[in-house]
C-alpha cells in the first residue's frame, strides 16, 4: 500500500511544489497588493462570508428536514439538494441566469420593482451560495444522523418546547458538524469560478472575485496569476487544517 499511496501523495504535491518554484518571491508583495488584486480579495472575502451566512440560515432547516423526516419523495429531495455538487459550475451559472436574469423565471418579475440581480455583487453571493450550500447540508445531516434522537426525545418528554429542544439540545450536539460544514461552504464559495463568471460576469470591484482575477491575469501577467493562486492555496490550506483539527480525539487511530 505504501507505493501507490506515495504515488498519490506525489501526484498532489508536485504541482503545488512546481507553483512554489515559479513564484516571483522578490516581487510577491507587490503582485498581491495591487489595486485589482486587493479589490478581488476583499470582494471574495465579503461575498464568501455572506454566502456562508446564507448557507447556515438555509442549510440548518434543510439538514433537519432531511435527517429527521420520512416523507415520500425524500430521496428525490436529497438528490436535488446535492445536485450542485456534481453539476458543472457553468451549468449552474446558466440555470441561475435563466432564473434571476432580466428575462428569467423570477428575474423578470423582480425587474418590475427595479430589482436586478444578474451581473451584480448580489449575483456573486447567489452563485456562491448555490454551489456551497450542499456542503453544509451534507455535513450537518451526517452529524444529525450520528447524534440520533434520544436526547431530543428525553428533553421533549420533560416538557421542553420544540424551539427549546432545538436551541438547547440539537444545536450543541451537532455544533462540530455545523462548524465543519460552514468552513467547507466558505472554502467552496471562496473558490467559486464558473457559476460566478456566467451569472455575475467580471467587473472589477463589483463581481470580479479572486479566482476570476487569477484567470484574467493568466493571459496578461503570469507572475501575478501565480502569486494570487498561491494566496488562494494558502487560504485553502488553512481551511483544510481548521476542519481537520476539529476531528474528535482518537479519530486518527
Amino acid at each position: 500500500m505504501y507505493v501507490p499511496a506515495a504515488v498519490g501523495f506525489v501526484f498532489i504535491a508536485v504541482p503545488l511544489a512546481a507553483m512554489l518554484l515559479t513564484v516571483d518571491w522578490a516581487n510577491y508583495p507587490a503582485l498581491i497588493t495591487s489595486e485589482a488584486s486587493l479589490d478581488a480579495l476583499e470582494l471574495s472575502l465579503v461575498t464568501a462570508s455572506l454566502s456562508t451566512l446564507l448557507c447556515i440560515t438555509l442549510g440548518i432547516p434543510m439538514a433537519l428536514v432531511l435527517a429527521r423526516s420520512t416523507f415520500r419523495g425524500l430521496r428525490v429531495v436529497r438528490a436535488l439538494v446535492l445536485l450542485p455538487l456534481v453539476l458543472p459550475p457553468v451549468v449552474g451559472g446558466i440555470a441561475l441566469l435563466y432564473t434571476y436574469g432580466r428575462r428569467g423565471l423570477i428575474g423578470q418579475h423582480l425587474e418590475v420593482f427595479g430589482i436586478s440581480i444578474a451581473f451584480s455583487t448580489t449575483a456573486v453571493v447567489v452563485a456562491q451560495t448555490f454551489v456551497a450550500l450542499p456542503f453544509l447540508v451534507m455535513s450537518l445531516e451526517g452529524a444529525l444522523r450520528t447524534a440520533g434522537h434520544r436526547y431530543e426525545n428525553v428533553a421533549a418528554t420533560l416538557g421542553a418546547r420544540p424551539t427549546t429542544v432545538f436551541r438547547r439540545v440539537t444545536l450543541p450536539l451537532v455544533l462540530p458538524g455545523l462548524a465543519s460544514g460552514a468552513v467547507l461552504a466558505f472554502a467552496r464559495a471562496l473558490g467559486e469560478f464558473g457559476a460566478t463568471l456566467t451569472f455575475a460576469g467580471s467587473l472589477q470591484g463589483t463581481t470580479r472575485t479572486l479566482p476570476l482575477e487569477v484567470y484574467l491575469r493568466r493571459e496578461t501577467d503570469p507572475d501575478a496569476a501565480v502569486a494570487l493562486s498561491l494566496l488562494l492555496i494558502v487560504v485553502a490550506l488553512v481551511i483544510v487544517v481548521a476542519v481537520h483539527s476539529r476531528r474528535p480525539k482518537g479519530a486518527d487511530q
